[in-house]
Order: C-alpha cells, then structure tokens, then sequence
C-alpha cells in the first residue's frame, strides 16, 4: 500500500500524514508511515521536511525495525529496483563469464576447503536466507558457515575450494553435463540480489514493498559478514570492502538453470570464516524431472 501511495501522490499531499508523530510500534498507521518513509528513501524524496525527519527519530526511538535505514538511497543501493536492458538473471556459465572475471581454481584451494570446519548459526543462518523466505522463492535456501585452521591462501579462494564444502548445493556435482564455476563479484552487486530476491519475488511466491526488501536485503548482507545485527549501514558498508565474494554455478539439482539460481560465497577479512548462501527458485516437484 505505501509503494501505491507514494507513486500516486505527492510528497506535498503525504506530509500532513507525519503531522503527529507515533506513540507506539502496534498500529497499522504507524507501520504504513514507516512503510512511507521507506519507499520516500528509495526515491530520493523527502529529505530535509522536518515533520517526516521528527517521525522517522521517534521511529527509532521506539525500536521499529525500518528505523535502521537511511532515510535516503546510499551509494551502494544505486541498483536496487532499477531495470537494465540485458542484466536479468544469470543462468548459464557462459553468462556469469561475461559479466564477471572467473576465480581459478588452486590445489591449495581444494586442500582448504577440506578442512573446513562446520559453524552452525541457526539465527545468522535465517537472516542471511530472509530476502528469499520473504519473497517465497520455491525451496529453503542454503546458508552455511565454515571455519579454517589457518587463513586461506590469499588465491585460494576459488570454486575447488567451494567444492569440497559440504554443500547440499552442489550434492551430485559432476552428474549432469556442465562444470562447477565460481567468479568475483562485489558488495553492491551481491546487495542488489538480495533486494530484487525479495522485492520481486519468487514465481509462486509475492514480492515485498521496497522499505521492507530493502531491510531484508542490509539483515542478509550483514549476516554474510557475521556483523552485529545492529551495526550502522554504513559501517557495513567500509567493512565490505575488506571482505571477497563470489557468485558461483554448478550444474546438480539443485541449479536448473530456468528460473533463478543464485550462489555467494563470502571470505572474511582475516581469511578464515566463509559464509555461503544459495538459493533457487525451481519448484522442488520438478526435482524429478531432471
């Protein structure tokens, strides 16, 4: 509802709706307002009018989840709900080449990644997957966490270290015509799946309003770097840059290859934790069908 409101009105016809600002997080006008407020910062609206900046403080003050985002558009965001001819999902190897320099593989790498160790989080493991179980992509994702004995060498961090992982991702790897491949990405463009995994949604599932894509988006990404649940966004943001990532495809059942399938892999800075995350939006009733 508030996406319809601010693409159908005015900012001078929706301020009057700040005039008072809220008591309390239990209301359904006071959740629509934040919602508001949300979609004003993803269009760049709305700075500088005190009556919206008084509302969103008091939002913070009264703990409301959406208050934790700037209320205008970061730099890193410059994707988020934006169309470019061409740039829809990666679906094949050849595809993920041409838009993103590959990550060879290394034995040190394999070596690595076998003696990785298991990190089980249940909660850092549901926000890191919210973007996806928001949006109702068709199966659970994956997220995991691992830990090395000692860091991974400083080019290691490849798709033969990713295929030792215990991934159900990549269970019967090697069973179907096509190799396993891993390629560097960067902060924003990771940042910006998780937004459109939520925002659009999956084909049976329901897009969320962009305030709320937008929140799920910053909760995953911080759980990939395992940062406090809390921590300022643009914090994570000088802490990404210190981080590697990688998206990366295999050809099992769990990546089809027909709808969408995403795969990161995340290094920490000291090169000794690795979150991975996937998901796929294929029903898994096709399973079946090869």
């Amino acid at each position: 509802m508030a996406a319809k409101v601010v693409k159908s009105q005015h900012l001078r016809d929706i301020e009057p709706l700040f005039r008072e600002v809220p008591d309390g997080i239990p209301d359904p006008a006071v959740e629509l307002r934040a919602c508001l407020l949300g979609e004003l910062a993803l269009i760049g609206s709305g700075a500088g009018r005190r009556s919206l900046e008084a509302y969103a403080e008091k939002l913070r003050g009264l703990g409301h989840p959406l208050a934790r985002l700037p209320g205008a558009r970061l730099d890193i965001e410059h994707r988020f709900a934006v169309r470019v001819r061409g740039l829809g999902s990666v679906k094949s190897a050849k595809q993920l080449r041409s838009r993103f320099p590959e990550a060879p593989s290394t034995d040190g790498g394999a070596v690595a990644g076998c003696g990785a160790g298991d990190a089980r989080d249940d909660g850092r493991a549901n926000a890191a997957a919210r973007p996806f179980t928001a949006g109702g992509w068709a199966r659970e994702p994956e997220a995991r966490f691992f830990t090395l004995p000692s860091p991974l060498g400083p080019d290691d961090f490849g798709i033969s270290f990713i295929k030792e992982l215990p991934l159900r991702c990549l269970a019967g790897e090697g069973s179907r015509r096509g190799s396993t491949l891993a390629c560097v990405t960067t902060p924003d463009d990771v940042l910006d799946e998780l937004f459109s995994a939520s925002y659009v949604g999956g084909v049976n599932g329901h897009g969320q309003g962009g305030a709320y894509a937008r929140l799920y988006a910053w909760e995953s990404f911080c759980a990939l770097m395992g940062l406090p649940t809390d921590v300022p966004l643009l914090e994570a943001v000088r802490h990404a840059a210190d981080y590697r990532w990688l998206r990366f495809m295999a050809f099992t059942d769990w990546f089809h290859h027909d709808t969408s399938d995403l795969a990161f892999a995340v290094l920490d800075p000291t090169r000794t934790r690795v979150a991975v995350l996937a998901a796929t939006d294929t029903d898994v009733h096709r399973d079946a069908l090869g």
